[in-house]
């Protein structure tokens, strides 16, 4: 009988087989792995790489924002300053406008009033029908009312009051000043001012405390401080009058009787002579008789009649004031005809 051999269903070829399958498999899957993490690493750094160039672009984009705003505010800032340059330049364009009009009137008054000069000269230079030989009187201001207790004098020092020779005041006007101040040997205070209401001796108080004593001293410096006075002024004594009406007029003195004495060329302001006149209408008010606490004379001397054609018409100006101020406050005024 014969033998025969079982047949083996797992032999060791088949585990070969088996084992070199699975080692196969797992080899795939190794090798499928590696694969997809490279895959992953690459696409995180294309991630990344496209991370960071969104972050420089949005970067770009913040620095160009804040550009942009920067010059949106320097545009704003210009459009601001041009504007208000616009406007400046508006309103100095209506300035310029208001002024050339009224340096075209104030040109017609000139005109109309070197006419009347030339006029006047005209007639001063014919001759008489008869010699008449006066003597050389010294001109004086004559006329000026005497009466007062307390004296102010107000004197214009501008460059027009001035001897372009030495710079000093003109010798008539110093010689004028002293002969009104002569007038008067005896008074209780006496002052000096010049046009811009300075004082030029000083001022210890106000009202009756602020005048100087009347000395031989004080008139001295008086007359010596008019020789080398070398502060300069503007062509216009009113400020000089309203600060003798402020500081030195003493309501509660009874026996104060002040006088104010101006000696002047020229009215060289702004302002109107009538805004003047109410002003020192207010600071020296007349009582129900018309009668005022402070009188106000005035000298004029006649440098804008000499030098007319340069120096405009300010002296018919300080004239026509001058002669209303002192009629109205109780004064007279003096227009000497030579320096």
């Amino acid at each position: 009988m014969i033998r025969r051999r079982q047949t083996q269903v797992f032999s060791l070829a088949f585990l070969d087989c088996i084992c070199c399958g699975f080692g196969a498999i797992i080899l795939i899957f190794v090798l499928s792995v590696d694969s997809k993490e490279k895959e992953k690493r690459e696409a995180l750094v294309d991630v990344n790489r496209a991370l960071v160039e969104k972050l420089a672009a949005l970067t770009k984009m913040r620095a160009s924002k804040e550009d942009l705003e920067r010059s949106s505010a320097r545009v704003a800032t210009l459009v601001t300053d041009a504007r208000l340059r616009n406007d400046s330049i508006h309103a100095l364009i209506d300035e310029l406008e208001k002024g050339l009009q009224r340096e075209k009137r104030g040109q017609e008054a000139l005109l109309v009033d070197i006419d009347d000069l030339k006029k006047e000269i005209a007639a001063r230079q014919k001759k008489p029908d008869y010699d008449l030989v006066l003597p050389d009187v010294k001109p004086a201001p004559v006329g000026l009312p005497v009466g007062n207790n307390y004296i102010a004098f107000v004197i214009d020092t501008s460059g027009s009051m001035r001897d372009p020779n030495n710079g000093g005041l003109w010798p008539i006007a110093i010689r004028t000043i002293e002969s009104v101040l002569d007038v008067y040997p005896n008074v209780d205070g006496i002052q000096l001012l010049d046009g811009d209401g300075r004082f030029v001796l000083g001022r210890r108080g106000q009202g009756t405390g602020g005048w100087l004593a009347d000395t031989p001293d004080t008139r001295a410096s008086i007359k010596r401080i008019l020789r080398r006075y070398d502060q300069d002024t503007v062509s216009n004594p009113v400020p000089g009058i309203y600060n003798a009406m402020r500081f030195l007029y003493d309501k509660d003195n009874p026996k104060m009787r002040m006088g104010i004495f101006v000696f002047g060329d020229e009215f060289n302001s702004s302002d109107a002579a009538d805004l003047v006149v109410r002003r020192l209408d207010e600071l020296n008010p007349a009582d129900e008789n018309g009668v005022r606490k402070v009188t106000i004379n005035a000298v004029g001397f006649p440098t804008t009649i000499r030098y007319q054609f340069s120096m405009g018409n300010t002296g018919l100006r300080f004239a026509n004031l001058m002669r209303t101020v002192t009629y109205l406050h109780g004064g007279a005024f003096i227009a000497l005809q030579d320096l």
